[in-house]
């Protein structure tokens, strides 16, 4: 089952990757929202660290 979660979010974080950044490139500020994302990433492993 873990592997299956694993698979569900790495399509949901290509699929996120592909739309959002280049509609970030357009506005001019596609590194904020890579930095935004890796921040997003860092919470969530921390919030799964603490909280299991």
């Amino acid at each position: 089952m873990g592997c299956v979660f694993a698979s569900v979010a790495g399509i949901m974080v290509f699929i996120s990757l592909d739309e959002l950044l280049p509609a970030a490139r357009e506005y001019g500020e596609h590194h904020i929202s890579i930095y935004e994302l890796i921040t997003g990433m860092a919470i969530m492993a921390v919030s799964l660290i603490l909280l299991a």
